[in-house]
């Protein structure tokens, strides 16, 4: 059977920003120094993350998205560059290989767009496919995984995937709406590229030599969406950016949905929980790794990636499940073991992914 494994992996990551010093420095006088609202500001898990637009440096707040597009354009390339190449070099394939670039972004637009610069930044060959998915929010990078995964199977040729975040130029006025403060404490950017060749038995004629060694295995996808509560996460356009709306009952409704999604994608594979030797969970924030866990009945330190994830990268939407991954690979994945990764957006949907370490 072919199939589609991760050979490469790279990150690329702007400024990096202290949790305590943006606080102290730039919410704490706006909020009058609330300690409600600091309480839930460092109750987000997050100690360090990154961000193009410090607010402590560069006040984007009352830009007009307009501004933020142009600020995103300007950004955006360099770091798209970066994580990309450095996915290549570790999977040791050229850029004259790729066969499609995908790149994933809910947080900038602009046509032509980043793909048509990076495949020809980077010596892509002309006929590279491209795909860009937009505005799906923090799961879109297994749907991404997933399409690409297809490419590479069905035409036997390597992909790239690329999640490219910078959130912080959706920064808005502060106000005191605490879910408002709860999600400037978590948002971060990041960019994040992946590699997939085909499998040893699904060489084409482009990549003769199959898989570049050891990868992990893209293998099967299960959504699930709950329209009912679709107003519970949203990522609205406004004259002053993209604004995020997070209601505090998604761990809630997620609870409901994570076990029966994930035992329908293990059981058609022939799999049970007990079987899943990592798991990479989109740190939503802390209460929403708590749910999975109690939901799930992991061990205390199934998720310590994911919450590693979010206290030194913070939630960089898109990003952060390919970070996870990346992590748990420097840690050590179990050679030959499932690995689940899973993560939630607006719809409220529900992505999970099985993969093959």
């Amino acid at each position: 059977m072919v199939s589609a494994r991760i050979s490469g992996f790279g990150t690329a990551f702007p400024r990096r920003i202290d949790q305590d010093e943006v606080w102290a420095g730039y919410f704490a006088p706006r909020l009058g120094h609330s300690r409600v609202a600091e309480r839930l500001f460092r109750a987000a898990g997050v100690e360090h993350r990154h961000a193009v637009a410090d607010p402590l440096v560069d006040d984007v707040s009352d830009w007009s998205t307009e501004r933020r597009m142009l600020r995103y354009a300007a950004e955006a390339p360099a770091l798209g560059k970066e994580a990309v190449s450095a996915a290549l070099a570790d999977a040791g394939l050229a850029a004259e290989e790729v066969g499609l670039l995908a790149v994933v972004s809910c947080t900038g637009y602009a046509t032509p767009g980043l793909d048509i610069h990076l495949a020809a930044d980077l010596g892509m060959p002309a006929d590279v496919q491209r795909l860009v998915i937009g505005h799906m929010g923090c799961y879109a990078a297994l749907p991404g995984l997933g399409a690409v995964a297809d490419h590479v199977v069905a035409r036997g040729r390597p992909a790239v995937l690329l999640c490219l975040e910078l959130t912080s130029l959706h920064a808005q006025p502060t106000t005191d709406d605490l879910a408002q403060v709860i999600t400037h404490a978590l948002f971060a950017d990041a960019a994040a590229a992946v590699v997939l060749r085909p499998g040893p038995d699904g060489a084409g004629p482009d990549d003769p030599g199959g898989a570049a060694g050891p990868g992990i295995g893209v293998r099967d996808l299960v959504a699930r969406t709950a329209p009912a509560t679709a107003d519970h996460m949203r990522w609205d356009i406004t004259d002053r950016g993209f604004r995020m709306e997070l209601s505090p009952r998604v761990p809630d409704v997620l609870g409901r949905h994570v076990g029966p999604a994930v035992d329908d994608l293990l059981a058609r594979n022939g799999l049970t929980r007990a079987d899943v030797g990592a798991w990479a969970v989109h740190p939503g924030g802390p209460r929403i790794l708590d749910t999975v866990a109690d939901v799930l009945g992991l061990p205390r330190d199934a998720l310590a990636a994911s919450r590693a994830v979010l206290r030194e990268r913070g939630n960089c939407s898109s990003a952060t499940v390919l970070l996870i991954l990346d992590e748990l690979r420097r840690r050590g994945l179990p050679a030959g073991a499932p690995v689940v990764a899973m993560a939630f957006g607006p719809g409220l949907t529900l992505y999970a992914g099985l993969l093959d370490a």
